[in-house]
């Protein structure tokens, strides 16, 4: 008999207050989409409305509730999307139009990319405290973009 193992996650619980305004403001921040077919579990039940940036494969389920808010122990830690070089100096490119604050309360900029050696990381949080990151193990081209959108790094 094979092991068993699982083929990939196929969703993170998030609670808001709002689950259209959080879609809205994930659409926006990184491209989600609400998965139309799954839509009729949201109404009028409140089950999640589910999103996506992959067409279904990797989704976000939003239930109406209270959010965990900032307490570092309650839930998950950090919900992490990976884009490919392109998609990571683009996503830093729109820090100016798209404000973020981190954890701390802080304003993210481009300067608060984090360089793990093998990957780049920008860490930032939702409007509900839900800690988020966009990493890319793409780490030389992703490197280079930034220093030619940049002029430095």
């Amino acid at each position: 008999m094979e092991p068993f193992r699982v083929l990939q996650i196929d969703h993170v619980e998030l609670f808001v207050p709002d689950r259209y305004a959080a879609a809205e403001w994930y659409g926006r921040i990184l491209g989600m989409q609400i998965i139309r077919e799954f839509e009729v579990w949201a109404t009028p039940s409140g089950g999640p409305l589910m999103i996506s940036s992959d067409n279904g494969g990797t989704k976000l389920a939003l239930f109406e509730g209270q959010p965990q808010g900032s307490r570092p122990t309650a839930g998950f830690a950090r919900v992490a999307f990976r884009v490919d070089a392109e998609g990571f100096v683009a996503f830093v490119r729109r820090l100016e139009q798209q404000p973020l604050t981190g954890d701390q309360g802080r304003q993210v900029t481009p300067d608060s990319v984090k360089d793990h050696k093998q990957a780049l990381s920008i860490y930032f949080c939702d409007p509900y405290g839900h800690r988020l990151e966009i990493t890319t193990y793409d780490h030389e081209a992703a490197r280079a973009g930034l220093a030619s959108a940049f002029g430095r790094r």
